[in-house]
């Protein structure tokens, strides 16, 4: 027998593994079922929201409640955008939340770079104490951060709510753990050899390789400094809103009305599904990406 005739059978073994390697995965009936009931039971809470604001609040008040659309959609939503000013507040959420998003990404990417492959003294320590504040209850830190921004004179103003989530401790562990793994050492040094900068090797190495985290913690950052509230209802008042409180402002009152309050959450969400609609397929193929280059 000869060497051709051995080896043959194994090119064919080995080309058929890599044909099969390249086909797609299909799933079973099975698969759709489970992920159309997932995503029937994720959508029922802004389906009922839409549904509440379609209606009055006194057939919310009824037994049972409605379960289809009524035609006070429109009305509702003109008396939410009126009575809490939400065309100020969204304009001062979208300032807010996208210079917090900004800002957290590029600072944790930094710092993450940072505790991930560059050597320092103290680094260990400075990362425990990054990771520490994250057991802090941020309740805590409420009333002396107030009185700070009060000493500054910021009180009523956006940059009270900017300044404390510029970088956060979560962005910065997030990152330094994805860039372990990610970035090859070799990489770096590869580039210091050529003669990069550091600021050239974190702008062509390091931020093309922590993209797809990049893009998951946006998202993340994002749908946080939208929806938060405990901090902008105490830094901030009526009169220079951002949404959520903006929207405190409709369950005042004697009575208040529940179809008005449903149609205000549902323009609040709004600005966030559009955001991930337009940006959705580039966050999850950042995500996918960064699986396979893993």
């Amino acid at each position: 027998m000869t060497t051709s005739e051995v080896t043959l059978p194994a090119a064919k073994v080995r080309r058929r593994r890599v044909m099969g390697a390249g086909k797609q995965l299909h799933a079973g009936p099975v698969t759709y079922v489970v992920l159309t009931v997932f995503a029937l039971v994720s959508l029922a809470p802004l389906v009922w929201t839409a549904i509440a604001a379609s209606r009055t609040s006194g057939r919310l008040a009824q037994t049972p409640p409605p379960l289809w659309f009524g035609g006070n959609l429109f009305k509702n939503l003109q008396a939410a955008w009126d009575e809490a000013g939400l065309g100020t507040a969204m304009f001062n959420s979208v300032i807010v939340a996208g210079t917090i998003t900004v800002s957290t990404v590029l600072f944790s990417t930094l710092a993450g770079f940072a505790f991930a492959k560059l050597r320092f003294r103290f680094s260990g320590l400075l990362l425990l104490l990054t990771i520490g504040t994250m057991m802090i209850p941020p309740q805590l830190a409420v009333v002396p951060l107030y009185l700070w921004m009060s000493d500054l004179g910021w009180s009523n103003q956006l940059q009270t709510v900017v300044l404390p989530s510029l970088v956060t401790a979560f962005g910065t562990f997030f990152m330094r753990q994805y860039l372990l793994q990610a970035l090859p050492s070799e990489l770096i040094e590869a580039a210091r050899v050529d003669g990069a900068s550091s600021i050239r090797i974190v702008w062509h190495v390091v931020f093309p390789a922590a993209r797809p985290a990049m893009a998951v913690l946006g998202l993340l950052t994002f749908v946080f400094a939208w929806n938060d509230f405990l901090w902008p209802i105490i830094a901030l008042n009526q009169q220079n809103p951002t949404v959520q409180v903006a929207l405190n402002s409709l369950g005042t009152g004697y009575v208040p009305d529940q179809a008005v309050i449903m149609a205000g959450a549902l323009l609040g969400t709004l600005p966030l599904l559009i955001a991930f609609l337009l940006f959705g397929k580039q966050i999850v193929g950042g995500i996918m990406q960064g699986a396979i280059k893993g």
